[in-house]
């Protein structure tokens, strides 16, 4: 590059890509090094995922179609690094020239519920129309409520959002971290227990990726959050090693208190069945050991066929609401 000093930073064009952009930057420039000897520019990427905006995502790609023009961007020198919302980076790695060079501070991990009505999940009319794009989401809802009607909702956070206010759903669930960062606290009606909606693995972190080896690792090491790195880390190895896709309705979340690694884990079918649940714990410094132990566990308790079959979700994505019974 011209400007030795540059760093181009290539983004998703959403308003929720350029807020946790900003939150990264700003986070940099604390390092007095970095704020005196460097500046960034953001290049916005439209994404196979953004233009097609209307489509299942398990139907053209997975979520992986957020970030392949970006990391395209990145091994061709167009941009130096990509910031991407870590739920939607597959857990197996597609190319090997590229890594995860930083992890910033994850801060929300739960779903959120945003209703007209200002009623909760719980307390929303049967027969309610209730928007997501998630098949994790979709079987979560139908565990616990299969009276809701379900609809497919695409679109960034304020597009969702619009939608639901001109009257197309009665409630929608997102991610509590993306409502957070761009400040619409004052539209939830819920923040979702984890206990009835354990998020995806990396729900509400950001990575930073770039070519192995470069120099971008030992720039930003200062400000990696290595709690936020063996929580997800720890939640990509159990979908890795099961070989589950980002569009199974699997949950992972890992936490970590102290010196203590928390693991827990849910698998349902399509139809809201829950077909897999446990807690581990084990010492932090025992993450990889601990996933692979998981991994094995999910796979001799569910099967490899069977978790191989939730990555296509055959039936239509909404869902018809059945009486209470």
């Amino acid at each position: 590059m011209s400007n030795s000093n540059k760093i181009l930073v290539g983004i998703r064009a959403s308003k929720l890509s350029v807020a946790q952009t900003e939150i990264f930057i700003n986070d940099v420039y604390k390092q007095k090094n970095i704020k005196n000897n460097y500046e960034f520019e953001i290049k916005t990427i439209k994404t196979t995922g953004d233009i097609y905006k209307n489509d299942r995502l398990d139907r053209i790609g997975g979520k992986g179609l957020f970030l392949k023009e970006i990391e395209e961007h990145i091994l061709n020198d167009q941009v130096d690094i990509g910031i991407h919302s870590m739920k939607d980076v597959p857990a197996v790695e597609v190319n090997k020239n590229l890594e995860i060079i930083c992890w910033v501070k994850r801060t929300y991990k739960n779903d959120a519920l945003i209703s007209n009505s200002g009623k909760g999940f719980f307390d929303l009319p049967s027969g309610a129309v209730l928007g997501t794009s998630s098949i994790r989401r979709r079987a979560q809802i139908l565990n616990l409520r299969k009276d809701l009607n379900i609809k497919l909702l695409r679109g960034n956070v304020d597009t969702r959002i619009n939608k639901l206010r001109k009257g197309q759903f009665d409630a929608i669930i997102l991610s509590l971290a993306g409502i957070k960062k761009l400040n619409l606290d004052d539209q939830i009606t819920e923040v979702l227990d984890l206990e009835y909606f354990l998020p995806a693995a990396c729900q509400g972190a950001v990575g930073v990726q770039a070519k192995i080896n470069s120099k971008f690792r030992k720039l930003f090491d200062d400000i990696n959050d290595l709690k936020t790195e063996i929580e997800c880390i720890s939640e990509r190895n159990i979908l890795n090693i099961i070989g589950a896709s980002c569009n199974s309705p699997v949950s992972v979340e890992a936490n970590i208190d102290k010196e203590e690694l928390t693991i827990n884990v849910e698998l349902f079918n399509h139809n809201g069945k829950k077909i897999y649940k446990e807690k581990f714990i084990d010492r932090k410094e025992n993450y990889i050991q601990l996933t692979s132990s998981i991994g094995k566990n999910i796979l001799d308790s569910v099967g490899k066929d069977a978790i191989y079959q939730l990555g296509e979700l055959k039936d239509d994505f909404d869902y018809k609401a059945k009486s209470r019974v």
